[in-house]
């Protein structure tokens, strides 16, 4: 997602500096425009507008705060975009620890996937102060499609992303459980996938990840381990709400059960193959 957002803010004709672990994807940004650099405080401090694309609240903190971190050069009103998928109570944290530095805020959890990214057309479910969105609002165009504006302070934006992502793992689990029953039936798993994604069943997930379970292609677009963290966030926050969350509570314990069968970075649609070996069912691509 990360990688969609720095292209398509190149395309748009800012200048990006982009820090990544990885020296391929600092290789490849420069390949096309960007300037890479080694730690997030080299990146950030001629920045108006700082992205933060990782996978939890701990990597936020620690490219935020820790050794060579954003906040060491990033000039008084920079607009940091929180874009990780985190706990409610872990953004509002980091959002004040970023304004009593003098930064503004937006909390800006993105969904849309990799191709969304690429293309510019991400949504991004957002809060924060007026002003942070007036000065971050042509890099919001440039990457998304849509902005949903939740409040003017950090945490709602949040609190969406934690539904969408009940929703979106559900939804996944449930592929992987209909596709897998489709199989032990001896069901046409391509022919079964084309009749359900034009149906009242389908969904965007079963769309998406039923297609990775017909072509056998589990190369990770968004990892197993990716829903391990989001649906522990549902079910943690849930429980202190007092809320019931029974199906996310199954598609959890799908998911960590993968995760610890080796699966965890695989693509998340690899949750059939533990419902297929359990059930002694065929599936394209798996080797039983």
């Amino acid at each position: 997602m990360g990688w969609g957002a720095a292209l398509s803010l190149l395309k748009a004709g800012f200048a990006v500096h982009g820090c990544d672990v990885r020296s391929e994807v600092l290789a490849r940004l420069a390949e096309n425009g960007g300037t890479s650099c080694i730690t997030p405080a080299s990146a950030a401090g001629d920045a108006d507008v700082i992205l933060v694309y990782v996978v939890n609240s701990k990597q936020v903190e620690e490219v935020l705060f820790g050794p060579d971190g954003a906040l060491e050069t990033a000039r008084p009103a920079t607009v940091f975009l929180l874009c990780a998928t985190m706990a409610p109570s872990a953004t509002k944290a980091i959002a004040e620890k970023l304004e009593a530095a003098g930064m503004l805020v937006i909390d800006a959890p993105v969904s849309g996937g990799h191709v969304r990214a690429l293309s510019g057309e991400i949504t991004v479910m957002a809060s924060g102060a007026p002003e942070a969105f007036d000065r971050a609002a042509g890099v919001l165009d440039a990457i998304a499609a849509k902005v949903f504006r939740l409040g003017d302070r950090a945490g709602p934006g949040s609190q969406v992303k934690m539904i969408n992502q009940l929703l979106a793992g559900v939804h996944i689990a449930a592929t992987a459980e209909a596709m897998t029953l489709a199989a032990k039936a001896g069901i046409d798993l391509k022919t079964l996938y084309e009749v359900i994604r034009v149906s009242a069943g389908s969904s965007w997930m079963f769309e998406n990840r039923g297609e990775h379970i017909v072509s056998g292609d589990y190369t990770p677009r968004s990892a197993v381990n990716i829903f391990v963290k989001d649906l522990g966030i549902v079910t943690s926050e849930a429980e202190t709400a007092g809320a019931l969350t029974p199906l996310a509570s199954a598609a959890l314990s799908l998911f960590t059960e993968a995760s610890e069968a080796g699966l965890g970075l695989e693509d998340d649609a690899a949750v059939a193959k533990i419902l297929a070996r359990k059930s002694g069912a065929s599936l394209p691509g798996v080797q039983e």
